[in-house]
């Protein structure tokens, strides 16, 4: 009988330029397959006609995943007005059609409705779970869908061009927003239909294009060169969050869950705790008369 490989024990994070035509979680696979690591995991879904950032955690980096999925995150898409689609993307079926085209003013006039907290109903094939089960499941399956309303985060908007039927246009925005719903809610305000023809992530938290590699590079770089020269560090995500030095005692104690008193001042809070270069533990900061305690919430073996 073989036995399967036991895989090698990878940490930290890569930004992948994902490609069209792959699922997030098919790119994860590959990143996996390609560097043999034992465990790996993805941070904030990209849809399979997308393309762009897509963070990559392998090993003790996925411990850290909340903290790229709650990043803000920026996108360059297209709008097409004059039809929606079942999938508000361009792989659905035409659901209805409109003659009617917005002005670039008019564009440009609507955008700060959808701007700040915004209310938007998720797109009926999106992974929202309905009773346990996920939305796109229930619409393949030919059921009927009501997704239910959701307030989101959206920074900036702004129109980059405009052909007279295709608009493009960037965001930032928040966790759990849909730039399909996006998309199709502006062609709704602007008396028309409307679905994303294109869609392109350019940041998620730290990662930018600066930071990111292809899939073709980093089968390059796993047969060519050690992953320390190519990984990034798990603190990569960590880097807006407050740190504290600790001793090598001490970061044994917080490794064995045990909690510590300092001396230092500290807000309440997550923190992350360092002995050193490496990643101890993310610690919650419990303030008391006498004293702050730090308790160890997410213990890293690096």
């Amino acid at each position: 009988m073989s036995r399967k490989r036991k895989g090698i024990k990878l940490d930290g994070w890569l930004a992948i330029d994902k490609p069209p035509g792959m699922t997030s979680t098919q790119v994860v696979g590959k990143c996996r397959w390609l560097t043999k690591a034992q465990k790996a995991g993805h941070g904030g879904t990209l849809d399979p006609l997308a393309t762009g950032i897509l963070p990559i955690a392998f090993g003790e980096a996925t411990k850290t995943i909340p903290f790229i999925t709650d990043a803000r995150k920026i996108y360059e898409f297209a709008v097409m007005f004059g039809e929606s689609r079942a999938t508000d993307d361009a792989e659905g079926k035409v659901t209805a059609t409109s003659d009617i085209r917005p002005t670039e003013q008019e564009i440009k006039d609507a955008l700060p409705e959808f701007t700040g907290r915004v209310t938007q109903v998720p797109p009926i094939y999106s992974a929202v779970k309905i009773d346990g089960k996920r939305a796109y499941d229930l619409a393949r399956a030919g059921k009927e869908v009501a997704c239910k309303e959701r307030e989101v985060d959206i920074f900036s908007l702004d129109l980059l061009s405009y052909d007279g039927q295709e608009a493009t246009l960037k965001t930032t925005c928040g966790k759990g927003t849909y730039i399909r719903s996006l998309a199709r809610d502006l062609a709704e305000k602007l008396g028309t239909k409307g679905y994303v023809s294109a869609l392109r992530r350019t940041r998620v938290g730290a990662f930018n294009f600066n930071t990111s590699i292809s899939l073709e590079k980093l089968e390059e770089l796993s047969h060519s060169a050690p992953p320390e020269t190519w990984i990034l560090p798990v603190v990569t995500v960590l880097d807006d969050i407050l740190a504290l030095a600790v001793t090598e005692e001490e970061a044994k104690l917080l490794s064995h869950g045990q909690q510590l008193k300092v001396s230092d001042h500290l807000a309440p809070g997550i923190i992350r705790v360092m002995t050193g270069t490496r990643l101890v533990a993310l610690c919650d900061v419990e303030i008391t008369a006498e004293f702050t305690i730090i308790k160890p919430v997410r213990v890293f073996n690096i």
